[in-house]
Formats: C-alpha cells, structure tokens, sequence
C-alpha cells in the first residue's frame, strides 16, 4: 500500500511540474525572436558565395604555375574545404565568437554545443544574450556557417606564396594549426562582442569584411612563410610564364562573383547596407582593373589578361574593409589607389627577390593594409551610421585607432606564422626533395597528373 501511494504521489508531482516547466521553457522561446527569412536566405546565399571563392582561388592560382604543379596548387585551396570545414564546427567558432577573453573565445560552444537555430545564444544561467549585435535576425547556425567560409578562404590565400615547393602533408599541419591559433584570436579581436580591437567593446577599428582579419593576417603570413621555406630551385633564373592564362581569368571571375557574398553579405541583412557593399564591390573591383591596365599600358606598351585579373582582386581586397562604411565615389579611389600600389609592389618583390610565388603579399597583404587606412579616410556615417566618419569627414583620430590595429595585426600573423613553421620544420619538415621539386609536386605529392601525357607534353616544352 505504501508503495501505491508513493507510485501515486511520483506521477501527480511529474504531471503537475512538466506542464510548469514546459510552460516556462514556452515563455523563454518567445523571448527570442523568430529568423527573418529574407535576412536568413540572404545569408545563406552569401555563403554559398563566399564558399565559391574558394575554388575560385584554386583556379586563380592554378593558371600560374606550371602544368606539373596545377594539382597539387588546385588541392591546396580545395583542402581548406575539409579541414577547416571540421576544425570550425568542433572548436573554430566557439574560439572566434563564443563570450571570452578581450582576445580569444571560449569552448562553450565547441562542436555547436548550444549553437543552435535561434535567433539568440543562451548562456548557462543567464538571460537570453544576443550572440552578435549586428545579426539578430538571423539563427545563429546560419551566422556560424557564414563565418565558417571566411575561415575556409583566408589560410587558403597563403598557398600562394609557397607554390610549388612545400610537402603536402606540411601543408595540411601548417593550415590546421594557423587556423586555430592566428585566424581565431583575430577574428575574435575584431569581429566577437567585446574584442579589444573592434568597434563591439574594443578599440573600434573598421573592418566590414576582413581587411585586417582575412588580407592582412594572409599576406603577412604568406611574406613570413616565403622567406621561412625559401626560394624555388629555378628562382629567379628559370621562371616559366603562367601555363593557363584562362585559367587566371576564370578564377578572376569567380572571385569576382563571390565577393559580393563576402562584402555585401557581411551586413548580414538583406538591406540598404548590403546595397552599400554591393555598389561599392563592384566598383572598386572595375576601377582595380582599369588601374592595372592603364598602368601597363603606359609603362610596357600592351594591357594583359593577367593584369586585368590581378588589378581587380586587388581592387576587390581593397575596398573589403570599407565596403559598408564609404560612397561609391570612395570606392572608385580606394580602387585606383589600392591597384596603383599594388602594381609598384609587385615589381619590388621581384627586386627585394623574394619568392613569393603568386604575389600574395603584394596584393592582399599591402591592399589589405591600404583598404584599412583609406576606410578610415574615406568612412562616413552618411552610408552607415553604424560605423564611425573618418579623416574627411573631420575625425582625424579614426587614422590612428586603423593604423594600431593594423600594427597588432602584423605582429601576430607575423610572429604567429614563424613559429609555426619553425615548429612543422622541426618536426614533419616543410619542403619536398629537390628532385621531386624539379619533376612536380602532382606525382610526387598526389600520385596524379592535372594533364594526359599528350597534352603534358606539349605543354612541358613550352616550360
């Protein structure tokens, strides 16, 4: 009997407290506003985009190097797509954008633990929180897959720098660990609630879409990893010309066409500042390129395709940082300017002799550098008034807050990438053997050939 009535009481308390409680779980969900699905749809499409970027990239710098190397280049863009596909989910974003230290996140959100398709993160104990202020009508799953492709591209950037000379599986090591330990600290710094450099708590620097974050922090890595690896054997004697200029274009392209997602999907909202970006990428991207062309053919006679490609990446780089901040008259300027110094610096590294193979530092690290200091130039709130003016529109103190965020940038990818490298040297080891250099990496490395013997043939002549 005692049993009975204990059995009794067990079920009336559980049926009278889980309507309670369901009823207050209830009353929480309604606290969190449900996903805009034109801002969600916006941002998916956006990723998408900026995904495609990446074999975009693949394409960009395959057409640069020669045939016997067109795989391995391909496969060094195509397995950011993997690795940081998985590092992300489990502990890259809970590192850049979970709540934290000023300069790197928590592990509270490791594999998506509490990631989930509201509109706003719920913290252990708390009150709903938003998880970023400027993406609120978004579910927080499609904010981290957006930001998922960032990651994806910006180690891929570097592969252009050691072409053609670094292992495989080096590669792969090298990627992982500075996805892990440059890529998330900055992003955290700059883009996260309360990092100590962005305008969310910080130092309010400008960065719309990763000028600091993604060109910056690669260029800067890719400088420190050329002269860390070295040169190629036949640099800078024997160096064969682009064996697939269609490809550069091609790559150009879908570049091009995937930038839009990655600065105007970077208002997150499908909107008047998503307008402001879009105008702006287009814009700069063409001024770059007509820049580029004018430039050669004032000093060597005739334009090329590789240059009209190269001037408008540059011209995309550029504007990156301040595509939702400036006019689109600043961005015809930050597009000559940005092409103009690149060019120039394109023709020092190869007078400073410094294999960096595909110009990644010429033109992402310097336009990244540039892109950050003519946003603050150019900035106004007239387009965004949730940015800040800048040095024309009289607030002269914008120059400096840029110019301290760009310094902290360069010391970290800087410092960060040589001791990776040193540490991948001491351990794996960092370039193949000479003679697998000379022969290709696509045997050596992948066991495959990017073109049959017939066409390879013809095409290893000409090299």
């Amino acid at each position: 009997m005692r049993k009975k009535f204990l059995l009794i009481g067990g079920l009336t308390v559980l049926f009278t407290t889980v309507p309670l409680v369901s009823g207050a779980l209830a009353e929480t969900a309604k606290s969190a506003p449900p996903p805009d699905t034109g801002d969600t749809t916006f941002v998916l499409i956006s990723s998408a985009l900026v995904l495609l970027m990446t074999p975009g990239l693949a394409f960009f710098y395959g057409g640069f190097v020669r045939s016997r190397n067109i795989l391995n280049t391909l496969m060094m863009s195509f397995v950011l797509m993997a690795i940081v596909g998985v590092t992300w989910v489990l502990w890259g974003y809970s590192l850049s954008f979970a709540p934290g230290l000023p300069f790197i996140g928590g592990l509270q959100w490791f594999g998506l633990n509490g990631v989930g398709l509201e509109t706003t993160g719920y913290l252990a104990g708390s009150a709903p929180q938003e998880v970023v202020s400027y993406a609120s009508t978004i579910p927080h799953q499609a904010y981290m897959i957006y930001q998922a492709m960032f990651a994806i591209i910006t180690p891929a950037l570097i592969s252009g720098a050691i072409a053609e000379r670094m292992s495989f599986r080096a590669y792969c090591l090298f990627v992982l660990l500075w996805s892990t330990f440059i890529y998330t600290p900055l992003a955290h710094a700059v883009w996260a609630k309360g990092g100590f450099l962005g305008l969310y708590g910080g130092l309010g620097a400008l960065d719309f879409a990763g000028g600091t974050v993604v060109h910056i922090s690669s260029g800067v890595s890719a400088l420190v990893a050329a002269i860390v690896l070295g040169p190629r054997k036949n640099h800078p004697d024997r160096l064969a010309p682009p064996h697939n200029v269609p490809f550069i274009l091609l790559g150009a392209g879908l570049l091009w066409f995937g930038w839009f997602g990655f600065n105007a999907g970077s208002a997150l909202s499908a909107g008047t500042i998503a307008t402001v970006a879009f105008v702006a990428t287009n814009t700069s991207a063409a001024a770059g390129a007509l820049m580029w062309l004018i430039l050669e053919t004032s000093l060597r006679g005739k334009p090329t395709a590789v240059g009209a490609a190269t001037g408008a990446v540059a011209g995309l780089v550029g504007i990156t940082p301040a595509a939702g901040f400036v006019t689109p008259l600043a961005a015809i300027l930050i597009g000559f300017i940005t092409s103009f110094v690149c060019f120039y610096a394109v023709s020092l590294k190869h007078k400073l002799n410094v294999d960096d193979a595909l110009d990644t530092y010429p033109v992402h690290g310097v336009g990244g550098t540039l892109g950050a200091i003519l946003t603050a130039i150019f900035a106004t709130t007239e387009v965004n008034s949730g940015g800040k003016d800048g040095l024309l529109r009289g607030n002269f103190g914008e120059l400096f807050v840029e110019l301290g965020a760009i310094a902290i940038a360069y010391v970290m990818s800087a410092v960060g990438t040589y001791l990776i490298l040193k540490f991948i040297s001491a351990t794996v080891g960092l370039r193949v053997q000479e003679e697998a250099e000379q022969q290709g990496l696509d045997v050596n490395e992948h066991g495959e050939e990017g073109y049959n013997s017939e066409f390879g043939d013809r095409i290893n002549i000409l090299e």
